[in-house]
């Protein structure tokens, strides 16, 4: 199918992502959004009050999140619009889209602002009164520690689920090491002639704000904190549980940043392109949900499900883009569908680039778009994981690109 929402060429953006406890730690996940939301959106002409929906995804809460995208859109500028917060992990990025999507479909919207942001930095500690606990006392958690570590339904932590996947397909960390090199070197493709790639959508050198947002406190030549293995060190690690596979080199590493993209109907689409002759269209998408503890299985069937309602398969797909927390996932994904390893996360991913979350997908969809703008066009599918064993995926289209 197609949906009536497009995404103007141009008109999304990323921060870099930043390592936990990096440059971006001190900073509040939806002030610095709307703080970089502000100046992308001026950059491209496109006035905050052209704006009529809006979305925020996040999964680490920030003080006074509560109040969600009405303080977001406020702080942006856009405080006529209103829209929902949403939350789904790793799986945010796919699902603030698809929400957007849907209220242009239905007509509610024209123009809507899909924005995403985490800070895995200093995330909170809760406490949840418990008047009937012992000596009246509560619980207590890490938001972002407690979660990796133990998924409730398990109990189990987060590499447990890659550990489960391994042993079931027989992948091996020699495997799992070779897939990290490659990836790596993909990321170095964006890295060319001075990070060409990702200029094309993030603003370089960039300005790293203080939290009052008065002066600039450092400058990010791009991603920070990205370590380039080498085989003879990744062969000296050990896997993180005993007796396993997956290493420390095998997985990503927790990040700050945010991501987001703008969405038009058909009508308004052209006033918000930066090339109006290029068009992005929305095909299809899918969810899905693995058996518990089976994480990295969940978004090869969430892909199908995208590519059926898009009437095409892998084999259309021009390019891919995967979230891959553990090499695990891109070589069950590739064994499974039949894509080769290189052919899909070029110019990175999210094992490379790091794992802010909510933010993770929208950039993976919007390196995917500029992908297939250089390739000339053609179809994408982005598919990723997500806590709780579930996965989403888009499909899309670009043409025009090249003339």
């Amino acid at each position: 199918m197609t949906y009536k929402a497009e995404i103007p060429y141009g008109a999304y953006w990323s921060t870099p992502f930043a390592r936990w406890q990096g440059a971006f730690a001190n900073l509040h996940s939806i002030e610095f959004a709307a703080h970089v939301a502000r100046k992308e959106l001026a950059s491209r002409g496109i006035a905050p009050a052209s704006l009529d929906h809006g979305v925020l995804g996040l999964s680490v809460p920030q003080q006074h999140s509560f109040f969600g995208l009405p303080w977001l859109s406020g702080l942006t500028g856009a405080g006529q619009i209103g829209g929902p917060t949403l939350m789904q992990a790793c799986a945010t990025g796919v699902r603030v889209l698809l929400a957007a999507a849907q209220e242009i479909e239905c007509g509610l919207a024209q123009v809507s602002l899909a924005l995403t942001c985490d800070r895995t930095s200093n995330g909170p500690h809760l406490y949840y009164p418990n008047p009937r606990g012992p000596g009246g006392t509560g619980a207590h958690e890490d938001w972002v520690m407690d979660n990796f570590n133990c998924d409730p339904l398990g109990p189990h932590a987060m590499v447990r689920t890659a550990e489960n996947v391994a042993a079931r397909h027989k992948i091996t960390t020699a495997e799992q090491h070779e897939v990290v090199l490659q990836r790596e070197q993909q990321y170095r493709d964006a890295l060319a002639d001075d990070s060409a790639f990702h200029k094309r959508f993030m603003a370089l050198p960039f300005e790293v704000p203080d939290p009052r947002y008065r002066k600039t406190v450092a400058t990010l030549a791009g991603d920070e904190g990205i370590n380039f293995s080498t085989a003879q060190g990744l062969a000296k690690l050990k896997p993180v549980l005993e007796g396993g596979t997956v290493t420390h080199g095998a997985q990503t590493h927790p990040a700050d940043g945010n991501a987001a993209m703008v969405l038009a109907s058909a009508g308004r689409v052209g006033e918000l392109s930066r090339d109006s002759r290029i068009r992005i269209r929305l095909h299809g998408f899918g969810q899905a949900r693995a058996a518990l503890g089976y994480m990295p299985e969940a978004p090869i069937p969430a892909a199908q499900r995208a590519l059926s309602q898009a009437g095409k398969n892998f084999a259309d797909m021009a390019a891919i883009k995967t979230h891959n927390p553990f090499a695990v996932n891109d070589i069950l994904f590739s064994r499974q569908t039949g894509v080769p390893l290189e052919r899909f996360n070029r110019y990175g991913c999210s094992l490379v680039w790091g794992h802010p979350q909510a933010p993770m997908g929208t950039r993976a969809v919007i390196e995917l778009v500029e992908e297939l703008v250089l390739r000339g066009g053609g179809w994408g599918l982005f598919t990723g994981c997500a806590a709780g064993d579930t996965a989403m995926a888009v499909v899309l289209e670009v043409t025009g690109a090249g003339t």
